[in-house]
């Protein structure tokens, strides 16, 4: 599964990785909100903040939440990791 493949390069901060993965991802399942944030907070930590923005453009017409509670990630560093990522995705402080 591309979502599975995404979030482990992801996990590995391997996101020139994640991302072809996560955008197959989205086009198997566009309703999965993880991809879209997982797909943002990589381009955000990539430096590619405009395509981050966008990305939470897309998420944000699936959901209102763009900073999930993270609960779901056991590592405290892998919640940061994509904490941070969707921060500098939505311009929030860090």
């Amino acid at each position: 599964m591309r979502k599975g493949a995404g979030s482990s390069h992801f996990a590995g901060r391997r996101f020139d990785e994640a991302v072809p993965k996560l955008l197959l991802a989205i086009q198997e399942d566009p309703s999965h909100p993880t991809s879209y944030r997982l797909l943002a907070a990589s381009y955000a930590h990539m430096g590619r903040l405009d395509e981050a923005r966008e990305v939470v453009e897309r998420l944000r017409a699936l959901t209102p939440v763009v900073m999930p509670e993270a609960a779901q990630l056991r590592s405290s560093w892998q919640r940061e990791l994509l904490l941070s990522g969707l921060r500098l995705a939505t311009g929030e402080p860090e």
